[in-house]
């Protein structure tokens, strides 16, 4: 007799506008065979937020600690993440071994997690991808993929020099991995696989955070830059031309790391799903650039509470 996984989808930072996108995700799963199990943050409104910080903060830990839940899936993104870091017993999570799922504001878990505990966890599609209308076909099947295959690997179309590298993957939102820069969940990672992307920012404010993370010798250690999308990028009445091109043209001209762009992940309706902390390879060719990785074991990281070495990285907390 297979037995059924269970699915529980929690909503830590923003509202959910649509709560019936909440129930067209549940169906999803469920048409899988999957269990479901919806906490109150997804029907919970304070401010902008999606209940109090108390509530949020506190069903995530219940949710990430269940051991009965095979998957824990953010509901959307929004902001509130932070504020909640310092509630968060990334101990007892990491103890638990969930596998856990989102992107955009939730970049704060996943990299929080990786500082904190060494744990390892997913960046990718939230419930409000799979309660669309109409689901991207690609973004599911790469989801359930990356869940169930113990090799995984995937093509894209990409722009950037031959290279070959392996190394601990980490990264998500721009503005997110920014924020974290100086705090105590910020991983420290050298010799890892950086991937960004952000969504609604004018070029002079992708390149300053760019800056920000250059100057603060964040991208000099890293053995690549992966970037996502970052459409659209408003024009603003100064711009002149200045443009994320050229703002990606400078960061090439400074960097003495390969930064490729193409990667098919962010604010977008196709995006792939990404194992923060995970060892990768990455392959890039003229054109097209490939990336892999087993499955990771997202106990067996978690466990060395503290410092992962994978590829040449290292990612410890912060003091």
């Amino acid at each position: 007799m297979v037995q059924r996984r269970a699915l529980g989808i929690v909503a830590p930072s923003g509202f959910m506008p649509e709560r019936q996108m909440i129930d067209r995700a549940a169906e999803v799963f469920a048409a899988r065979g999957w269990q479901v199990l919806i906490g109150q943050s997804c029907f919970a409104r304070h401010q902008r937020f999606a209940g109090t910080d108390d509530l949020r903060a506190a069903e995530l830990q219940r949710f990430c600690c269940d051991q009965s839940l095979d998957l824990v899936l953010a509901a959307r993104g929004g902001y509130g993440l932070t504020r909640i870091l310092s509630r968060l017993d990334f101990g007892a999570i990491a103890a638990a071994r969930p596998t856990v799922c989102g992107y955009s504001d939730f970049t704060a878990f996943n990299l929080a997690y990786l500082a904190r505990a060494g744990g390892v966890s997913l960046h990718g599609p939230t419930a409000t991808d799979f309660g669309t209308q109409t689901p991207d076909a690609w973004t599911l099947a790469n989801f359930f993929a990356v869940l169930d295959e113990a090799d995984y690997q995937t093509e894209f179309d990409a722009d950037g020099p031959r290279y070959e590298a392996s190394g601990l993957l980490w990264g998500g939102n721009l503005a997110l991995v920014c924020a974290l820069l100086g705090t105590p969940y910020f991983p420290r990672v050298r010799g890892g696989i950086l991937f960004l992307e952000d969504v609604n920012e004018p070029a002079y404010k992708i390149e300053r955070m760019l800056l920000q993370l250059e100057q603060a010798g964040v991208l000099g250690k890293q053995k690549a830059l992966l970037l996502g999308h970052f459409d659209p990028v408003p024009t603003q009445v100064n711009d002149n031309g200045f443009s994320l091109t050229e703002v990606i043209a400078g960061l090439r001209k400074r960097l003495r790391i390969p930064v490729v762009t193409g990667l098919p992940f962010g604010h977008v309706t196709r995006k792939l799903t990404l194992p923060v902390g995970a060892t990768v390879r990455l392959a890039v060719g003229s054109t097209v650039a490939r990336l892999g990785w087993r499955r990771p074991d997202f106990g067996r990281a978690a466990r060395s509470m503290g410092r992962v070495r994978a590829g040449g990285a290292r990612a410890g907390p912060a003091p």
